[in-house]
């Protein structure tokens, strides 16, 4: 009779500890994916995307972009989050609160000199280095970025993203 009783014991915990080691991965995975670790490309993106899909539906009402609530809260450096963010040409996180100069400090980003025709009214951001830029390819060149945003479209909240911008 003990031995069931332990068996099951044992596999419940087991589940357990399973899914707290898939939420800490899921977490890292979408704190390395905004702060471009590895840096934005469609492949990289695609597997964080992947990995949201399995976890939540999307948000599609603003910005032209998915925002996808988690049902657990993930955090990192001080920095808390239960949304992640997708656009055409970026992935990132929404982090709880008007943070935009805590990120730009802790990630060492710098104020960008756009406000990107008025959707934020704070932002910063850091080029990667050469080395961890994309190849060209099909979609040309361009740049890949660490931003950090808050603007009115998204009170209460800064978008912490991996970003890819064409030249032109």
């Amino acid at each position: 009779m003990q031995n069931p009783k332990f068996i099951r014991y044992a596999a419940f915990s087991a589940c357990v500890a399973f899914a707290a080691f898939q939420a800490d991965s899921a977490n890292d995975k979408f704190f390395d994916a905004a702060l471009c670790k590895p840096p934005y490309t469609m492949t990289s993106a695609m597997k964080i995307y992947d990995i949201v899909e399995a976890l939540a539906k999307p948000d599609t009402s603003s910005l032209g972009a998915a925002i996808y609530k988690l049902p657990n809260q993930i955090g990192r450096d001080g920095f808390k989050s239960n949304e992640i963010f997708f656009a055409s040409n970026a992935v990132g996180i929404l982090v709880e609160g008007e943070r935009a100069d805590d990120l730009a400090a802790k990630y060492g980003l710098k104020p960008e000199t756009s406000d990107l025709l008025g959707t934020s009214t704070k932002g910063y951001s850091r080029e990667l280095p050469a080395d961890l830029q994309p190849e060209p390819g099909m979609a040309g060149p361009g740049k890949v970025s660490i931003v950090a945003r808050q603007g009115n479209a998204l009170p209460g909240k800064t978008l912490l993203a991996c970003e890819f911008l064409q030249e032109f």
